[in-house]
């Protein structure tokens, strides 16, 4: 079974993900940025969500964690919670 581990960092406006993450490809550290400004709960382990397996998150998001490149940073993708940024840190298919 295919599993991945991520990070993510869950605002509340696309145009707020925009800016997120343009301050990260600047140079900003991506949990730096998710424990100030993700309002998931996963932010204080700066936005790091473990490991998971397919199905296991919402179809969006599910989506993009198994299809994105490794180590680069996916967004906005909207959910029902809200606009993420997303950033797959290991994969096995």
């Amino acid at each position: 079974m295919a599993r991945a581990s991520a990070r993510h960092i869950l605002v509340a406006s696309e145009a707020r993900c925009n800016e997120l993450k343009a301050a990260i490809e600047g140079g900003a550290d991506f949990a730096e940025i998710a424990r100030q400004h993700s309002t998931c709960p996963s932010s204080r382990d700066g936005g790091d969500l473990g490991t998971f397996g397919r199905g296991q998150m919402v179809k969006e998001f599910d989506t993009v964690v198994f299809s994105a490149p490794l180590n680069t940073v996916q967004g906005p993708v909207r959910t029902q919670f809200g606009y993420h940024l997303l950033e797959v840190t290991s994969r096995q298919d």
